[in-house]
């Protein structure tokens, strides 16, 4: 018997969309131009505030004399500079038009109707949206303190759960798990369930009680590890990702991975990054140097700033006319200086902020300043 729902799709006089689509709400990217500004500073997307190394910038160059041929298909020679660079077996990596595609890919393959995914309740928006294309729900774990809480997460588990995932760091506040919670969070799972770690800003995690899962995955059936070349390495406008995960994981993404998802100019400016260990390094220190202190001018200026590990910094402003977060971010913005407002991440009174060049960060405190002192004044 025909449901009413499948009856009105097959007579509306126009195709259409099947159940929950048009009710997922679209990804937003961080903000890239303002009205009135020719050229604003950008830390509002995580990108890495050096560019790409020298060595990526020519590889890109060098790609050009093959615009007309269609890349390697199976990303043969990244392949192996990936595995050789981590330790891995190169037959059981799998790689994406960015790491956004391959999170889409494994809801594919997991995840019917009625079945749920488990996610953090500040998490990258990117995973529910994978999740409900495929008619599958969503449950939010709850984030004590913005950070992953092992029991939380395990405690939204039921028969129907197919996938978990987390971000570590995560995204957007900053926060990490330790390798002991990753292990304990895998050890509760059911086999049957599906734990994605998306490790997108593990380069900028150098505390030695972090890891970001590849060894977990190489001894589990039940893991999948996705990295990118889109921030320390900044290679983002190239979408490059890849996963790493047990053959018959990797098997199932490859049947449904479109031909040719990476360009010959992402693989071979990918390779070069990968070897580029004097850029990395200068990113890292970068980082490291500056994260630091921004937090700390912030949490002068009043403002409360969540412990990161990542490229960018979250803090939270006051409720009270005049010093909100979207005020902030509208203040930053019409000097020049984009940053992210994550209300739609269920943080409406945070904005995140990449770690810039000196005189970024600089700026930014001192608009700040400006800005909160006037708006107390």
């Amino acid at each position: 018997m025909t449901t009413p729902f499948l009856n009105l799709r097959g007579v509306a006089n126009r195709p259409v969309p099947k159940p929950g689509i048009l009710e997922i709400s679209p990804y937003v990217p961080g903000k890239s131009r303002v009205e009135g500004v020719a050229h604003p500073v950008k830390l509002s997307a995580n990108e890495n505030i050096l560019g790409c190394g020298d060595l990526a910038k020519a590889a890109f160059v060098a790609a050009a004399e093959r615009l007309s041929f269609y890349p390697d298909g199976r990303s043969n020679a990244l392949r192996e500079a990936i595995a050789s660079h981590y330790g891995l077996e190169p037959e059981r990596l799998v790689f994406g038009d960015g790491t956004d595609e391959l999170l889409h890919l494994i809801a594919q393959v997991y995840l019917e109707p009625g079945d749920n995914i488990v996610q953090g309740q500040y998490g990258f928006g990117a995973y529910a949206i994978g999740a409900r294309a495929c008619g599958g729900e969503v449950r939010f774990a709850l984030e004590p303190q913005l950070r992953i809480d092992v029991d939380e997460m395990l405690e939204c588990v039921d028969d129907r759960t197919r996938l978990m995932f987390i971000t570590n760091p995560a995204n957007p506040t900053g926060t990490f798990i330790t390798a002991a919670e990753l292990r304990r969070l895998h050890m509760g799972l059911p086999h049957s369930v599906m734990l994605v770690v998306d490790a997108a800003y593990a380069e900028f995690n150098s505390d030695p009680q972090f890891d970001d899962g590849l060894d977990l995955a190489r001894g589990a059936a039940n893991v999948i590890v996705t990295h990118t070349f889109s921030k320390i390495h900044g290679l983002a406008s190239l979408r490059v990702g890849w996963a790493y995960g047990s053959l018959e994981a990797v098997d199932a993404i490859d049947r449904i991975r479109p031909p040719f998802n990476t360009s010959i100019a992402g693989q071979e400016a990918a390779i070069a990054a990968l070897g580029d260990t004097e850029f990395q390094a200068r990113s890292l220190a970068l980082v490291e140097t500056w994260r630091p202190w921004l937090s700390q001018q912030l949490g002068g200026l009043g403002l409360e700033v969540t412990p990161s590990a990542a490229n960018y910094v979250l803090a939270r402003f006051p409720d009270s006319p005049g010093r909100t977060a979207p005020e902030a971010e509208a203040f930053l913005a019409a000097r020049g200086y984009l940053v992210r407002g994550v209300a739609s991440y269920g943080l409406p009174r945070h904005l995140r902020i990449t770690i810039g060049l000196e005189e970024h960060n600089r700026a930014v405190v001192d608009l700040l300043a400006e800005f909160l002192g006037r708006a107390g004044g």
